[in-house]
């Protein structure tokens, strides 16, 4: 039962996520379509896993989550470098304690959108966790 509440947090911030991005324009160069990209991943690789449910899909599902938290650290990351640069063409003279706290309290890039990218690659692990089809027995809890 947990696990199909979990399969479906993780489907519905899948397709919200992606929504948003879309409708945000949130395609405009390269590394904008990372998220949008990995989005359409998971959702093949979910929907392999509800057709075959097998050790395979279920190691692609860890295997997409992980790069879901790789690219939601790197989209932080992101976000803070194009607000900085922002910040810096205003007042180029800024001290950095400065320019690092209204780089963190900007809304545009927002600088903690990407964790969406972290809590959904953590849903998934913890879906994928010990999972029946992987031959490790489910803990007690996840029955």
């Amino acid at each position: 039962m947990l696990r199909r509440w979990l399969m479906g947090v993780l489907a519905l911030g899948l397709v919200g996520s992606a929504a948003e991005l879309l409708l945000l324009n949130h395609y405009e160069d390269a590394l904008q379509l990372v998220p949008l990209g990995l989005f359409a991943v998971a959702g093949s690789v979910l929907i392999w896993h509800g057709k075959r449910r097998d050790a395979a899909s279920v190691r692609a599902i860890q295997a997409t989550m992980l790069l879901f938290i790789a690219a939601g650290c790197a989209g932080i990351g992101l976000h803070f470098r194009g607000a900085a640069e922002f910040q810096l063409e205003i007042n180029p003279a800024q001290p950095r304690w400065e320019l690092v706290a209204k780089a963190m309290r900007t809304q545009a890039p927002p600088l903690l959108a990407p964790g969406i990218m972290l809590q959904l690659g953590l849903v998934g692990l913890v879906y994928a966790y010990r999972h029946p089809a992987s031959g490790r027995p489910d803990p007690p809890f996840m029955e």
